[in-house]
């Protein structure tokens, strides 16, 4: 879906889906359901203000400020939220020319964000510059598929965390693109890049069985879709070749997606992929909701724009 036909739409439109035998949207404050609210983003890079008042399309859309009085608010009305990125929290301003990623990571701890991933454009300021900005980040970076064992990184990422609310088990973990190509070697070094799909089985596999997860995200910077000649993994690829994945939140193609695509994984069960296009012009929201014996879930869909009328 192109950019215009989003915004249009954003705010406006709403997704559900339903799997086995689950109450109708009017019964869903039942005591025996609980509802787990995820806000989303990705590709934010570096737009700490809005865009500026120029007669552009973006114009006033965005902003720090703005998304965190969305995240605030929502809040408030729910009890269980998680707030995550899908990556390239970095450049594409002068924040991170001057700053190089300070700000983004401070204000993305005063958001209150429980995880991120990594995006190729977060190695701009090279490994140095990357491993200097986490020490402002109150929350994890999940990234499942670099290995940085001989980098000034190791030890200071995570596989994935799992977050407890209400009772539910949430399993995330993160995926990176392949640097190889789109980010000089001399800014990543020595990090190992590792084959997603194999790692995604791995990591989803782990959270599922081991660690019985109720419900399981992945954060991929990725990238949505390809074309067919495109020898990439894209999370269209990676949603019908896995298992036990429930949810991506994706990045990297910056992908205006009005609504989640709902596909089958290699066992025939569903697995939702949202994206959230770039910038922070919208604040994805995906509201989930469990049955008491956690067999059953709902979700809707809800992606907000990030305006002064939000």
């Amino acid at each position: 879906m192109d950019r215009r036909s989003f915004i249009k739409n954003s705010g406006l439109t709403g997704f559900l889906l339903t799997t086995g035998t689950f109450p109708l949207l009017a019964d869903m404050e039942d005591p025996n359901i609980t509802r787990l609210t995820i806000l989303h983003t990705n590709d934010v890079h570096s737009r700490i203000e809005p865009f500026p008042m120029d007669g552009s399309k973006n114009e006033g859309l965005g902003g720090a400020a703005k998304r965190a009085t969305l995240i605030k608010r929502i809040r408030k009305e729910q009890k269980n939220v998680l707030l995550l990125d899908a990556g390239d929290m970095f450049q594409g301003t002068p924040y991170f020319n001057f700053f190089g990623g300070e700000v983004e990571m401070k204000l993305m701890s005063q958001m209150g964000y429980d995880a991120a991933t990594i995006g190729n454009h977060d190695f701009d300021g090279g490994m140095d510059g990357l491993e200097r900005q986490l020490k402002h980040a109150n929350f994890p970076i999940l990234i499942s598929n670099y290995n940085f064992d001989n980098t000034i990184l190791n030890g200071k990422t995570q596989e994935y965390k799992i977050f407890n609310k209400d009772g539910i088990k949430i399993g995330v973990f993160g995926l990176g693109i392949e640097l190889n190509g789109l980010v000089p070697p001399t800014l990543y070094k020595e990090t190992q890049y590792l084959d997603p799909l194999t790692e995604a089985q791995k990591y989803a596999s782990i959270l599922k069985n081991d660690e019985k997860c109720d419900y399981i995200i992945c954060l991929s910077h990725l990238g949505f879709k390809y074309g067919p000649t495109e020898e990439k993994i894209s999370d269209i690829f990676l949603a019908t070749n896995t298992q036990d994945i429930d949810l991506i939140l994706g990045g990297h193609t910056h992908t205006f997606l009005k609504a989640p695509e709902r596909l089958s994984n290699k066992l025939g069960k569903p697995v939702l992929i949202n994206q959230v296009g770039w910038a922070g012009i919208v604040l994805g929201r995906l509201d989930i909701y469990f049955e008491k014996n956690k067999k059953d879930t709902c979700v809707t869909c809800k992606n907000l724009l990030v305006s002064s009328n939000s």
